[in-house]
């Protein structure tokens, strides 16, 4: 892939992996389009939605201090039209797109609760919409970009909820749904030079992790092990410019193996461990 400043646009950015895997780019120097719909903190939640800390101008004055060059972009992923725009807007001011990380999604309170899907808010499955069909309106604008310069790279951030129960249906959909879209994308982008790959990082030490950790002891004493937000984006660098990236795409990839197989740790130094074991494998067709 190209030596040149690296352009990027990654989606939910505000805050959690989305904000550590722009910041990491940033540190590489790519410019970053921060997408998000958090402006401040008075910004009004979707009912349902956790009050988390984060917006799209703290994260990309962190990109720009982190050695890049943060664009703060608000765009409502449920709004195809606002997608639409962000494109034509990255297209216009920066000539080129080399990665897109579809990584937003729409995590209502009742997602995590322990009660059957039928007894939760039917929001829950606006992470649909917000997390799996704003991915594939993303894609659609993403790749003419990278079709007509002949490189790119789309990273679909999923989870081992693609493949083992954890959450909501809903949820478990909108992941497994991301890893066949990355399949079947590849198969249309191979022939531009163009990667489709879906990601699965381990737990993530973000706010909402955070937040959890003051209510439950047991995901307290776990936060040591998990993975810093910023660790999948020092992943998604090194994937871009792996010289045998082509052959990877269409497959569904464990953050933390092919952290190992780059030689990269994550901010503390640590070498985080897969959960393949533990949470499971991608289906033996992305593999």
């Amino acid at each position: 892939m190209s030596e040149s400043t690296i352009v990027a646009v990654v989606t939910g950015a505000s805050r959690g992996v989305g904000r550590g895997i722009a910041i990491a780019l940033g540190s590489h120097g790519a410019t970053v389009y921060v997408v998000g719909r958090t402006l401040s903190d008075d910004t009004p939640r979707g009912a349902g939605e956790a009050l988390l800390p984060g917006t799209i101008h703290d994260a990309a004055a962190a990109v720009t201090a982190a050695g890049g060059c943060g664009v703060a972009v608000a765009c409502d992923m449920a709004d195809d039209a606002q997608i639409v725009e962000l494109f034509k807007r990255v297209e216009r001011e920066s000539g080129r797109l080399d990665i897109l990380v579809n990584n937003a999604a729409f995590v209502h309170n009742d997602m995590i609760g322990s009660n059957p899907f039928w007894e939760k808010s039917l929001a829950v499955g606006n992470i649909l919409d917000v997390g799996l069909r704003c991915h594939y309106t993303a894609s659609h604008q993403a790749a003419p970009i990278m079709v007509r310069q002949k490189s790119g790279l789309i990273v679909n951030i999923s989870f081992y909820g693609a493949v083992t129960r954890f959450h909501d249906p809903a949820y478990g959909a909108s992941k497994a749904g991301l890893d066949k879209m990355a399949f079947d994308m590849a198969d249309e982008l191979r022939p531009y030079n163009v990667a489709a790959i879906s990601l699965w990082p381990g737990i993530v030490c973000t706010e909402r992790v955070e937040q959890l950790a003051e209510q439950m002891a047991e995901v307290k004493e776990q936060m040591g092990t998990f993975e810093s937000p910023q660790f999948s984006g020092r992943v998604i660098n090194a994937l871009y410019h792996d010289p045998d990236l082509m052959s990877l795409s269409g497959k569904t990839l464990i953050g933390a193996e092919l952290a190992r197989q780059y030689g990269i740790q994550d901010i503390d130094g640590k070498q985080p461990g897969s959960l393949r074991t533990s949470m499971g494998s991608p289906h033996p067709a992305f593999s």
